[in-house]
């Protein structure tokens, strides 16, 4: 008996369902786990499949060609779920996914792994906690296919707002490599690639001066107002950060906690531009800068409101550079925490002269921006493509008078 998603019942006019063994052909006998010790003696330049996509590289393959890989233990379900992907050309795949590829006269490997992820395939995993959606489900599995010429340009509709993802996140990977090294490049050489002289974080740039972080500027630490007053959260307009809100980029433009005004007139306020470092928990090292003209942070997080002389994108991006070393005074123990007061002795280099440190902190800003504006790109095609998905894989928009080529 075949499985069919309750929301193609009755199917689009000129549709039809067929079980999944009728569609593509399974290759499963060529799947080999290999554990994380093997994978480690065996590292190349073949992807490693397993569930979700790629976890590992090695130096052998034992597909070739184009196939789909289907959740079959660890994997995601639910509607709308990324419960497939696709594989090309040369891979290895363990046995936590099936390996199916397309009948040519029945569907196409794209527009397969499309209704794949589309359809709720939750309701029939079985297993533990882990959940496993066998072979014999995933055999009886009924695919709702439209006619070939109408998947083919279905399919090429979509792949075609996914190639446009995909090219924004290589924007997002080269631009954030591009960052990565020109860092280590200014921090350690200057702009002049000038000899360099070993201190005791490191090789820094011979005329740059040794400064304690709290020669930055003043140090405020945060505080949170008594969660027994209301009056203190409600009306929650003024942004309350958190080490959460940190790391993704350099300002923090939003928090996911609120208070009042009444609450931020409990507490010490930071400016806009104050750098803030989480100093306790799990997530020392985090840096960010604060967006708004007046936020406030939790007492994990220490700001440097930078004083006259000290650039505060330049201090951001070097203690952002420098965060594994003042990370490293922190005390061990359940709860790490590095004190106001450890931090603020906690030595770094700069250049003495603020024109030089803008014109380091400019390029870096640059390519943050770079970065933010593709994710921004990113995000919005990725709701195109999930509208276009519905409206496609519902037949509430039909495409098979298209006039283009697929």
């Amino acid at each position: 008996m075949a499985y069919l998603d309750p929301e193609f019942s009755p199917l689009p006019e000129g549709w039809s369902a067929k079980e999944l063994s009728d569609v593509v052909e399974i290759h499963n006998t060529k799947r080999q786990p290999l554990n994380g010790r093997e994978r480690e003696g065996r590292k190349g330049s073949y992807p490693y499949c397993g569930a979700n996509g790629v976890v590992d590289y090695i130096d052998d393959y034992r597909f070739d060609g184009e196939y789909v890989l289907i959740a079959e233990d660890g994997g995601y379900w639910g509607k709308h779920q990324p419960s497939s992907y696709i594989m090309r050309s040369k891979f290895w795949v363990n046995n936590h996914a099936h390996v199916v590829c397309a009948i040519p006269t029945e569907t196409t490997n794209t527009f397969f792994s499309n209704i794949v992820n589309y359809l709720n395939i939750d309701p029939f995993i079985g297993g533990d906690a882990r959940g496993k959606l066998t072979k014999a489900i995933l055999t009886q599995l009924a695919i709702p296919l439209p006619p070939l010429p109408e998947q083919k340009k279905i399919a090429h509709i979509l792949s075609t707002v996914q190639r446009a993802i995909e090219a924004q996140e290589r924007i997002i990977q080269t631009t954030t490599e591009l960052k990565k090294a020109l860092m280590h490049k200014l921090f350690t050489e200057g702009l002049r690639n000038e000899p360099q002289k070993q201190t005791e974080i490191g090789p820094v740039p011979e005329g740059w001066e040794m400064v304690e972080i709290g020669d930055l500027g003043k140090c405020v630490t945060g505080s949170t107002p008594k969660t027994k007053v209301a009056s203190f959260y409600d009306p929650p307009s003024e942004d309350f950060i958190a080490p959460a809100d940190l790391g993704a980029r350099r300002y923090v433009y939003d928090s996911e906690k609120k208070i009042s005004p009444e609450g931020m007139a409990t507490i010490r306020p930071i400016p806009k531009d104050a750098v803030m470092c989480v100093c306790i928990g799990s997530s020392i090292g985090k840096v960010g800068m604060s967006y708004r003209e007046e936020s406030a942070t939790n007492q994990q997080i220490n700001s440097i409101i930078c004083k006259k002389g000290r650039d505060p994108e330049f201090v951001y991006y070097l203690l952002s550079y420098r965060w594994e070393c003042w990370k490293s005074f922190a005390t061990f123990g359940p709860v790490p925490i590095l004190s106001k007061g450890r931090f603020t002795s906690i030595k770094v280099a700069i250049p003495s002269s603020i024109e030089e440190q803008q014109v380091i902190a400019k390029p870096l800003v640059a390519l943050e921006t770079k970065v933010e504006v593709a994710e921004k790109k990113v995000a919005a095609l990725h709701d195109l493509f999930r509208t276009l998905l519905h409206e496609l894989m519902t037949a509430k928009i039909r495409v098979l008078d298209f006039d283009f080529t697929a």
